[in-house]
């Protein structure tokens, strides 16, 4: 099995097997109500993550000296674990990739006002440890004790996809044994927020609408989702519950804008393309497609375009899981990857909720109004950011 496209081409590699999954999300915290989640009504209006409680995970003081975007980290690399029960690891072959697309950014806009109101010596000192992009790895590695590499992938939305994809190559190559790849946002800052609705990216509706033809935009939210991705042959001597396979992923640059995907979807096709070469998965083979699927005009198009380019006229279902979660920005590739875990698992696709209307412009069978009873097969998850980059996954049943 081939899986990642390193720089001198691709790396042959141990069967990657995912053992444990952990999410937070607007819509629920945990597999069971984040799957109910997906399944509506559609929500309307902020995506916050309400019932995060810190003192589950942390003490109140040790619950200060972390970013939000860490706790959440830390609560969704903690529930894998739990869930793929006792690894017996060796910290030395164990791993942590937490991607992020803004970090602390929490953390750094109440110290501006600190420092705005008060002065410079009212600053926190703990401002540079809490809003780094690295302290979710950080903060992870130094809970498990394991110190095999902890990294922080940062690529905009396509972050959580190249985490997850980055934390299977340290198992695939024999790096590791266990890895955990993952990603963490929490950018709903009053500044954060402003500068996403002033660049016209957010839906003026509060509403979700991905593909539909009334899609004006997405919206913002936060939260987590992390795999825990372990060696198959390890994994199948402990008596692991194996949920699948992190059979391929890929990367590539669209290296055309900051904000919009390359026309027609260029990138995104030739990362579609790469990740099912990556699986040896042909396009015929691929039984279900989670979308990036933001809900603004520009990005549907491109990613419709791009399917059309790989699939041929007759797509795969496809579903945003957006439409119930909003946009979980650099977070979301991890939180879409545990939701194709768990279509696996419960032998069903999601609905994409907020999609009502058909766009004419949009060929795909999107997954609409109720779930679809499924038969598990590999499923192609797509993540796109900004600055082009695209990160793909296939996922395959055990």
């Amino acid at each position: 099995m081939l899986l990642g496209l390193g720089p001198d081409g691709p790396v042959s590699g141990r069967r990657v097997a995912v053992t444990g999954i952990g999410v937070v999300s607007s819509v629920g915290i945990g597999p069971d109500a984040f799957w109910d989640g997906l399944h509506g009504p559609a929500p309307e209006g902020e995506r916050r993550v309400r019932d995060f409680d810190p003192e589950q995970w942390f003490t109140s003081k040790e619950a200060r000296t972390l970013d939000r975007f860490a706790q959440f980290s830390v609560a969704v690399a903690d529930m894998a674990l739990a869930d793929a029960g006792d690894l017996d690891a060796d910290p030395g072959r164990s791993g942590v990739i937490m991607g992020t697309g803004v970090g602390g950014l929490q953390s750094l806009e109440t110290q501006i006002l600190v420092y705005a109101e008060k002065g410079a010596r009212r600053v926190s000192p703990r401002l540079v440890p809490m809003m780094m992009s690295n302290a979710g790895a950080a903060a992870v590695s130094m809970r498990l004790g394991w110190h095999g590499p902890s990294e922080t992938v940062i690529t905009a939305c396509a972050a959580g996809a190249h985490s997850i994809a980055h934390a299977a190559r340290l198992v695939a190559s024999g790096r590791c044994d266990v890895a955990i790849g993952g990603a963490a946002e929490a950018g709903m800052t009053n500044v954060g927020i402003a500068a996403f609705a002033n660049m016209t990216a957010l839906s003026t509706t509060g509403r979700s609408m991905p593909f539909d033809v009334r899609r004006d935009g997405f919206v913002m939210t936060e939260g987590a989702g992390a795999l825990v991705l372990e060696d198959w042959d390890r994994a199948v001597a402990r008596g692991a519950r194996i949920y699948g396979e992190l059979a391929g992923a890929a990367s590539t640059a669209d290296a055309h804008h900051i904000t919009a995907p390359a026309p027609g979807g260029s990138g995104a096709a030739a990362c579609m393309q790469l990740a099912m070469d990556d699986a040896g998965v042909a396009s015929t083979q691929v039984r279900h497609i989670n979308a990036h699927g933001t809900s603004t005009p520009l990005n549907d198009q491109a990613e419709s375009d791009a399917i059309g380019k790989v699939f041929g006229p007759g797509s795969p279902p496809v579903t945003s899981v957006k439409g119930a979660t909003g946009h979980g920005l650099g977070a979301s590739g991890a939180i879409e990857a545990v939701a194709c875990v768990l279509t696996i698992d419960r032998r069903s696709i999601p609905p994409t909720l907020g999609y009502e209307q058909p766009d004419p412009e949009i060929h795909l069978d999107v997954v609409a109004g109720s779930a679809r009873p499924w038969e598990p097969g590999p499923i192609l998850s797509n993540s796109f950011g900004f600055g082009g980059h695209n990160g793909c996954l296939v996922i395959s049943p055990a």
